[in-house]
Order: C-alpha cells, then sequence, then structure tokens
C-alpha cells in the first residue's frame, strides 16, 4: 500500500458548498453578468446533466474546455482515456450541443511532463505555494514510476487550464470529433477526424501541440503569485 503525503497546508479558507455540482454550476451561470466557460478535468457528467436539465442555461455558457480523450491511444482501455471511458454518453451529448467545446487529450498532456529540471524550478520559486506543490509533485512522480514505470508524470488537467489562460501555448485545430458508444473494444474511443475523412462538418477545437516552456512558464508565474 502507498502512503500518501501529509503536507501541513492548514485550515482551508474557503468553505464546502452544500450544493450539488449541477446546481452549483447553474447558479453560477444564472448569477454570471455575462457567459463563462466551464473547464471539466474529469468526466463530463454534470455538464451533460445541466445541459439536459437546464437547457434554458445553454445560452449562459461561453465555452466548454475538456481534459479528456486523445487523438491516440487510451489509458483506460487501449483506445478509451478515462474520462471518456467513464461516461461516453454525456460526452457524446454535450458535442451534439452545439457549445464550443475543446478536447484535451493524453496525446497533448503527456508533453507537459513533471520532469527534475521542472521541480527544481518550480521549487525554487521559494514560497509556501510552491513548497507544498513540490511535496505533492514528489509523491505523484515517485507513484507515477511505481505504478506505471514513468517517473516524470504528466500533468494533465493544468493544460487544460492553459487553454483559456495563455492560448498561445496550447496549439489547437478545429476538426470532427465523436465519441465511440457501442464497440465491443472501443467504446469511449474519441475518433478525431484530423485530415477530414468523413466527410463530416466539424464540431469541436482538439488539442495537437503545446508549447511546453511556454506552459511551465505560466505555471511558474501562477505559483509565484499564489503566496
Amino acid at each position: 500500500m502507498l502512503a500518501l503525503p501529509d503536507p501541513d497546508a492548514g485550515p482551508s479558507p474557503v468553505p464546502l458548498d452544500a450544493r450539488g455540482a449541477t446546481e452549483l454550476i447553474a447558479d453560477t451561470l444564472a448569477a454570471a453578468s455575462e457567459p463563462v466557460a466551464i473547464i471539466a478535468t474529469g468526466p463530463i457528467t454534470n455538464v451533460a446533466v445541466l445541459l439536459r436539465e437546464r437547457p434554458d442555461l445553454v445560452p449562459r455558457i461561453r465555452e466548454v474546455v475538456w481534459m479528456g480523450g486523445s487523438t491516440e491511444r487510451g489509458n483506460a482501455t487501449p483506445y478509451a482515456e478515462f474520462n471518456a471511458w467513464v461516461d461516453p454518453e454525456a460526452l457524446d451529448l454535450v458535442l451534439q450541443s452545439g457549445l464550443r467545446f475543446t478536447m484535451v487529450g493524453l496525446n497533448v498532456t503527456h508533453r507537459a511532463l513533471v520532469t527534475t529540471r521542472v521541480r527544481e524550478r518550480l521549487a525554487a520559486i521559494g514560497n509556501r505555494t510552491s513548497a507544498f506543490g513540490d511535496e505533492l509533485l514528489e509523491f505523484f512522480c515517485r507513484t507515477n514510476d511505481e505504478v506505471f514505470g514513468m517517473p516524470d508524470g504528466p500533468l494533465h488537467d493544468p493544460v487544460a487550464v492553459a487553454v483559456l489562460a495563455d492560448p498561445g501555448s496550447v496549439e489547437v485545430a478545429r476538426t470532427r470529433l465523436d465519441v465511440e458508444l457501442i464497440g465491443s473494444e472501443t467504446v469511449g474511443a474519441t475518433s478525431v477526424d484530423l485530415d477530414g475523412m468523413l466527410g463530416r462538418e466539424p464540431n469541436a477545437y482538439v488539442a495537437v501541440g503545446i508549447d511546453v516552456e511556454r506552459f511551465w512558464a505560466g505555471v511558474e508565474d501562477a505559483m509565484a503569485r499564489l503566496a
């Protein structure tokens, strides 16, 4: 059994919200003075439920950026990435909604590796945030090496955030994106038609590249600000 870290983060200044995820998103959209961008870093079930139960709020969503899928292989199955594999029907519903949708998949996040040099660079910031982050990244890289034999683990979710925080750091392509719902071996696989072979109308943006140095510079800047 792996030992979990016990960082002394102190009490959280943010109280827990009593609302469920869908209700919280709905209330946030309704209260906002302008359309809101949603960054989903797990299975996209909550967004799909919102679209189904509160279609009146769709105009309040500026866009959805989702960390999941891949233009290549999967990690939950040979073909499917975990966040897509868990609830492909939800992904299909969101794709059919007409919302601006960006997929940030394993093909790009696996280029944002937490190397020893990256950890040293972030730790050198020298504030409490960087010290806490370094402890978490040390545990992450160690366990990633033990489980997957990959000591420099990929940092997935911040790449999705970078799409909005620093658009120039992540390259995206406008293309056709579908998700497999019924394949005996391919349920949850994301079909990305980058070459337009199927002749279908493009319906999504898909991350295809990342400026790794610019990405980590953004992470470094954010950690320096969050002292």
